[in-house]
């Protein structure tokens, strides 16, 4: 089994959100980004989709595009971004996805001798815009963080991989809370999206001995990236 990453797939089927609108490097999406999936990924692999899935508000619109999601190959792991504003209660969640998607949230999955937590993360201290209601949501996020990795450590296996929505630092790369647990937990890999044109570029690229990769979709010119 290989594992392969890309988050920010931004699909729209239920209500089409043209996303060129974003720059050029976006002309073509989606069906660059599903052309290009099954160009690499194999139904004996898994991909893990760290946030921002679907536009939809509502979970029956997003169903849309999960299965979408679901007919292409390989297994699937989701996590939730800051724009997944359609994802429900997590039981909820289990109970609609299609066959070989999973959804990840305050646990971790074992698939094989490979081991998967995570959670979406937030905006980090230090951040232009961060505020009072951040710092509450950004509390949250690392004690689920902490649940994750602590349920991870649980199913043992032995590689683990770690999935964010949102990096790790703001963008001056500084230490955060998170960065804290990952050094404390120390997976063998950190996958992270969210930013996108020039904020792309001002991501952490190491931190201690974990193997760190920003997987935007656009970023990888919408091509699943190889983890492992």
């Amino acid at each position: 089994m290989r594992v392969f990453a890309i988050a920010d797939p931004h699909l729209s089927r239920a209500a089409p959100k043209p996303m060129d609108i974003f720059g050029a490097h976006w002309e073509g999406h989606p069906a660059v980004f599903f052309e290009r999936w099954r160009e690499v990924v194999t139904p004996e692999d898994l991909v893990l989709i760290p946030g921002d899935i679907s536009w939809a508000m509502k979970l029956d619109d997003a169903l849309f595009d999960l299965h979408d999601l679901a007919a292409l190959p390989g297994q699937k792991v989701l996590l939730r971004g800051n724009h997944d504003y359609w994802w429900p209660s997590i039981s909820r969640l289990r109970a609609a996805l299609p066959p070989g998607m999973y959804a990840l949230q305050n646990d971790a999955l074992k698939f094989g001798a490979v081991v998967v937590a995570g959670t979406r993360g937030w905006l980090c201290p230090g951040s232009s815009e961060f505020g009072p209601e951040d710092e509450r949501i950004y509390q949250r996020e690392l004690q689920r963080l902490k649940l994750s990795l602590q349920a991870a450590r649980k199913l043992g296996g032995e590689t683990l991989l770690v999935m964010l929505h949102f990096p790790p630092t703001n963008l001056r790369l500084e230490p955060s809370g998170f960065t804290e647990l990952l050094l404390e937990y120390c997976p063998d890999h950190l996958l992270f999206g969210h930013l996108h044109g020039d904020d792309g570029r001002r991501v952490i690229q190491t931190l201690g001995n974990i193997a760190v990769h920003f997987v935007a979709a656009d970023a990888l010119s919408f091509t699943p990236k190889r983890i492992i």
